[in-house]
């Protein structure tokens, strides 16, 4: 990365510095390598470390870098997209699905989930637990709430948690006839639990889809599903469900 010094321009100086970044991001590295520490960079760019540290976080904002425990600030792969379809309906763990359940639990769920559910304010509910990679890092963590009563049948399944009781929820999932879903998305900031799925930091930008899953009219499940905003964008479409897929975002090289 060569030394530019940065001229008098009417744009926020740390606006114009994150475009010669960019354009040095696409032309010197590669996806995945490790950037040079801040005051090296401030140095060879001519700049204020705050500055630095501004066209940095915004970089990071729109998927161009990311930052790693343990590692640094590294140049970020291609987006993925979330596309959001109309038509087709399934319910979650259908064939296709590529989440992974993780674990399963009975508790009480949150006050909102428990009206959605129309469950009573203390009533344990299924709580599944999914997870989403591609290119080898988390992207999503999905929490499934499932109403007992949707499932009545699970009363028989021996295992009392884990992954292999996530599977016999979706499997009895299954059995009911989808009436239709519902989904919407809002942008938020990773909780500490959902950081540390994501392998992001606290308070890192996340979207956040929560979809309905109607049965026998009424939501049998909800899904609350939290993407990294830093590795995801939003497309529309009819192609049914939330799915992540390469998007034909530039390639670092």
């Amino acid at each position: 990365m060569g030394t530019t010094q940065l001229e008098s321009v009417p744009e926020p100086k740390y606006w114009h510095l994150k475009t010669v970044l960019s354009e040095a991001l696409d032309s010197e590295f590669s996806v995945g390598e490790i950037l040079p520490n801040e005051r090296d960079l401030a140095a060879r760019f001519g700049v204020a470390r705050a500055t630095l540290r501004q066209a940095l976080e915004q970089l990071e904002l729109e998927g161009r870098l990311q930052r790693r425990r343990g590692v640094g600030t590294t140049v970020a792969p291609p987006r993925v997209g979330v596309a959001l379809g109309t038509e087709q309906h399934t319910w979650p763990g259908a064939a296709g699905d590529a989440w992974q359940p993780v674990d399963c639990a009975t508790e009480v769920p949150p006050a909102a989930v428990a009206t959605a559910l129309e469950t009573g304010a203390q009533e344990p509910v299924h709580t599944v637990r999914r997870s989403r990679r591609t290119n080898g890092q988390p992207v999503a963590a999905e929490l499934l709430y499932v109403s007992e009563s949707a499932v009545p049948d699970l009363s028989a399944i021996d295992a009392p948690s884990g992954s292999a009781r996530a599977r016999a929820v979706l499997r009895e999932l299954q059995r009911l006839e989808l009436e239709g879903q519902e989904s919407a998305v809002e942008l938020g900031s990773a909780r500490a639990d959902d950081a540390k799925q994501l392998d992001r930091l606290p308070g890192s930008p996340v979207l956040v889809v929560t979809t309905r899953f109607n049965a026998g009219g009424r939501t049998a499940a909800l899904s609350v599903a939290t993407y990294r905003a830093d590795t995801c964008r939003l497309t529309f479409g009819d192609s049914g469900g939330v799915e992540i897929h390469q998007g034909p975002e530039r390639q670092a090289s």
